[in-house]
C-alpha cells in the first residue's frame, strides 16, 4: 500500500487523475459482476421489438412458457420470468441434464480417471448377466455418449417401472439387438450408467463431483440432483436449475470451457462434445415427423445439433439450452408444454434476425 501511495505521489495531477478514474473504473466493474449474476448488456432497440412481440405472442396463444433469456456477447440482453417461472426458483430440467453428465465425463477423461474407449462392463462386473452377449461386450464409453448402446428401443421407462432398484443389473440385462455404435436410440438410461461409472472411476456422486469442477467457478448455487433408489444421481433427468444457472452453463459452452480467464475443461472436450459426432436417424424417425429438422441435425455427446449451426441441451416439456457461436449468443427457456419443435421455431423466427 505504502509503494503504491508513493508512486500515486510521483504523478502529475493529470496523470494522478487518470489513474484514480481507471481505478474507479475496474471497482466498478468487480462490483457489477461480484454478485453471482451475468453482467447486464444494452439491447438493440430491434432487439426489444422482438423479445415485446415474442412475449405478446406467448401470451396471446396462452403458452405455458415459465422463462425466457437472451445472452449475447456474455451480457443478458433480455429475460422475462412468466405463469410458473421466477428468477430464483430452481426448475425442472428433465434431459437438458445430460449435458452436465456429459460435462462430469469430460472432467473425468481430462484427469485420467476414464477413456472413451473403455467398455462399459469394466466397470460393473458384479452387475454383468450370466452371459455376456458381443455387443454388450463391445459397448464403450462413447457408445452411451452418443446414444449408440446398440438398444433397438429406450428401455427407461421399462426398467424404471419394474420394480428393480438395481437399474445398473437391468440395463445390461436388456439385449442390445444392435451392434453399438451402429444405431441412434436415445437412451436415457444409457446417461444414468455414465453417471454411475463417473461415481465409479471418482468415488463421488456426479453431483458433488462437479460442484467444486463447474457449479462453484460458475457461480451456480442453491440447486440439487434427484438420486436413483441406490444414491446415484440420474444423470439423464432430476437436475434442477434457475434459468439463469442454465445461462451460465450456455456461456460456458460457448466460451469452450473457459470462465473468468481459467480454462476449466480442455477446449477440445467442448469441441468434441458439441459437434455431430452421429446421425440422429434412422430411429428417431419412428417418433418424430422428419419435418421436425431440428432433431435431424445429429447428436454429439449428450447434446443436439441444430439449425443455425447451433448445439443445445434439451429437456422435456421444453427446457432449452442454445448456443449459436456465429452470434456469439445463447438462448435460454423452461416451459411446461408438450410442442418443443414449436417452441424452438419461435425462438428462431423472433431472435435470430436481431442478434
Amino acid at each position: 500500500m505504502k509503494k503504491v501511495v508513493r508512486e500515486l505521489k510521483s504523478l502529475g495531477i493529470f496523470r494522478l487523475f487518470l489513474v484514480l478514474s481507471l481505478l474507479s473504473t475496474v471497482t466498478l466493474v468487480f462490483a457489477s459482476n461480484g454478485d453471482g449474476h451475468l453482467p447486464k448488456g444494452k439491447p438493440s432497440a430491434a432487439m426489444n421489438t422482438a423479445f415485446n412481440n415474442y412475449l405478446n405472442a406467448i401470451k396471446s396463444a396462452g403458452t405455458n412458457q415459465h422463462s425466457i433469456m437472451v445472452v449475447q456477447h456474455g451480457k443478458v440482453l433480455v429475460s422475462s420470468w412468466m405463469n410458473e417461472g421466477a428468477p430464483e426458483k430452481e426448475h425442472v430440467m428433465w434431459s437438458v441434464s445430460k449435458t452436465f453428465t456429459s460435462t462430469a465425463v469430460g472432467f473425468a477423461v481430462s484427469e485420467g480417471k476414464l477413456k472413451l474407449t473403455d467398455k462399459v462392463i469394466s466397470f460393473f462386473p458384479d452387475k454383468l448377466p450370466a452371459e455376456v452377449s458381443d455387443n454388450l461386450k463391445a459397448l464403450e464409453v462413447r457408445h452411451l455418449l452418443t446414444m449408440n448402446s446398440g438398444h433397438d428401443t429406450d428401455p427407461t421407462t421399462t426398467i424404471r417401472e419394474s420394480g428393480d432398484n438395481d437399474w445398473i443389473k437391468s440395463f445390461f440385462a436388456t439385449p442390445l439387438k444392435h451392434q453399438p455404435g451402429t444405431y441412434f436410440v436415445y437412451n436415457s438410461l444409457g446417461t444414468y450408467i455414465l453417471s454411475a461409472i463417473v461415481q465409479r472411476v471418482t468415488g463421488q456422486k456426479v453431483f458433488d463431483y462437479l460442484t467444486p469442477r463447474l457449479f462453484k467457478p460458475l457461480g451456480i448455487t442453491g440447486i440439487y440432483w434427484d438420486e436413483s433408489p441406490v444414491g446415484i444421481n440420474c444423470g439423464g433427468w432430476g437436475l434442477h436449475l434457475k434459468t439463469e444457472d442454465m445461462a451460465k452453463m450456455g456461456q460456458f459452452l460457448l466460451q469452450k470451457g473457459k470462465w473468468n480467464g481459467k480454462q476449466l475443461i480442455p477446449a477440445k472436450w467442448i469441441e468434441e462434445a458439441s459437434k455431430k459426432q452421429v446421425e440422429s436417424f434412422p430411429s428417431w424417425t419412428r417418433i418424430i415427423d422428419q419435418s421436425d429438422i431440428d432433431w435431424g441435425e445429429g447428436y454429439g455427446y449428450q447434446m443436439w445439433r441444430c439449425r443455425h449451426n447451433a448445439f443445445r441441451a434439451d429437456g422435456a416439456n421444453g427446457q432449452y439450452i442454445i448456443v449459436i457461436p456465429d452470434k456469439d449468443a445463447v438462448i435460454v427457456a423452461t416451459a411446461n408444454r408438450s410442442d418443443m419443435p414449436k417452441e424452438l421455431e419461435e425462438i428462431w423466427n423472433f431472435f435470430i434476425p436481431v442478434l
